[in-house]
């Protein structure tokens, strides 16, 4: 009979297109699942795939074995994470992408607890700027905002991502109050660009009463990370756009103070990214369920939204 590494191996690979994300997503080296692959041929005496430098197409005959075994394989898999979860408790490495800021800020403080409950799971934690391929590359979950939901991906919706302009009280001695966003011309702007597009995002306001101005920002001193444009704005260096959970500490201790306080600009939700499996790994179940939980009971949604003014 056939082992499941060796038939995992080939459905992931002509999913994917490829033995190096096929085998970033199961955890290996392109060399062992390319020797997977190699292996399921010679034991079926059938070529499965045309191989290339550049990419794996399937031959008809492996073309014909995929469609055949795929939907079986992935409730094998299912069948056996069922019963090996059966009076278990969640084990293993928990890989999550989290963005730099707001993973650092919010989400690290709860792994002391999350570990205490669940001491056999081993975070592996990635802190970058980027929507990642979550099947793709082999991610459990990934916590941030703007991926692209592609198939198989759920998204768990977790607290707005608001932004709200901010200075320090130090650039803003001797200006007058400010209302509106309209008012943020003439004032230097800390802003950031985006290393995905090389653009400089611009923003429409808009308060409680559904009306909405756009925030002309200058581009006084451009940065290519949120963490790097709060920090200007705390030096004194100009005003910042930032999403509310960036500022929220910062704007408790007064180092920010907040401008047009009953204005924001929504930048979509933060959520919690995971694979859409009828059954999820235990660990990841209860990464999901925890944060979740955690958000809930520390009533962070509402904190961080910004319409709540200030």
């Amino acid at each position: 009979m056939e082992s499941l590494a060796n038939l995992s191996a080939f459905v992931r690979s002509a999913e994917m297109g490829g033995f190096s994300t096929a085998a970033r997503a199961l955890g290996l080296t392109p060399a062992a699942v390319s020797r997977s692959v190699a292996m399921l041929e010679r034991n079926l005496g059938a070529r499965l795939f045309h191989r290339s430098t550049r990419r794996l197409t399937l031959t008809e005959a492996g073309e014909s074995f995929f469609h055949a075994i795929r939907d079986d394989l992935e409730r094998l898999q299912g069948s056996i994470a069922a019963v090996s979860a059966e009076g278990g408790e969640p084990a293993g490495v928990l890989k999550v992408s989290l963005s730099p800021t707001f993973g650092v800020e919010h989400i690290l403080p709860l792994l002391p607890e999350f570990l205490a409950r669940y001491p056999r799971v081993k975070p592996d934690w990635r802190f970058e700027n980027r929507p990642v391929d979550l099947v793709g590359e082999g991610y459990d979950a990934a916590i941030g905002g703007g991926f692209e939901l592609n198939p198989g991906v759920i998204a768990r919706i977790l607290a707005p991502a608001h932004i709200i302009a901010v200075a320090s009280p130090a650039y803003l001695q001797g200006r007058r109050p400010l209302v509106d966003p309209a008012d943020l011309a003439g004032l230097d702007g800390v802003v950031m660009r985006s290393e995905r597009t090389g653009r400089i995002r611009q923003w429409l306001m808009r308060n409680a009463a559904g009306e909405e101005v756009a925030a002309p920002l200058a581009e006084t001193i451009v940065v290519n990370d949120p963490t790097a444009m709060r920090q200007a704005a705390i030096l004194g260096l100009g005003v910042a756009l930032v999403a509310v959970p960036d500022a929220a500490a910062h704007l408790q201790s007064g180092a920010l103070v907040r401008l047009a306080p009953h204005w924001w600009a929504d930048a979509g939700p933060i959520s919690i990214y995971f694979a859409s499996r009828a059954l999820l790994p235990t660990k990841t179940r209860a990464f999901v369920d925890f944060v979740s939980e955690a958000f809930q009971a520390r009533r962070l949604a509402e904190r961080f939204a910004g319409s709540l003014g200030a």
